[in-house]
């Protein structure tokens, strides 16, 4: 299957532009630290081009895999659909089992899960108007 490399890019390229977002301080990140357990000096510790790079280099492996899923040039609405359901059901419903049984607190599920929704969704509308 021919994959259209840009859309592919762009498309997880905005998960890190939505993680920038979402995880800042003034929109979920204190709340987020808060129930994660981490300080902000932890959360600048470690080796940030392996964090970033690995995080970008996973985001392009799910948007190819999810393109794929999608097939060439998919409808808006579908590919809109498509997105939310699979951060929604697939990607958070993954996380809230595992939160259920390592007790984690709803509102870490709310935000990690509510990521996940909106990253899918956006991968979804890039991977449908660039494609």
């Amino acid at each position: 299957m021919e994959l259209n490399w840009i859309a592919v890019i762009v498309a997880g390229a905005s998960s890190l532009v939505l993680g920038a977002i979402w995880y800042a301080p003034p929109v979920f990140g204190k709340k987020w630290m808060a129930l994660a357990g981490l300080t902000e000096e932890q959360t600048r510790s470690g080796s940030m081009p392996v964090i970033f790079g690995g995080a970008f280099a996973l985001s392009v492996f799910a948007a190819a895999v999810f393109s794929m899923f999608l097939g060439p040039k998919p409808a808006l609405a579908f590919a809109l659909g498509a997105g939310s359901s699979a951060g929604l059901f697939w990607v958070a419903g993954g996380l809230g089992i595992n939160y259920l049984f390592e007790r984690k607190p709803l509102g870490l599920f709310l935000i990690n899960g509510g990521y996940f929704t909106v990253q899918f969704t956006l991968i979804g509308l890039f991977l449908s108007v660039l494609g």
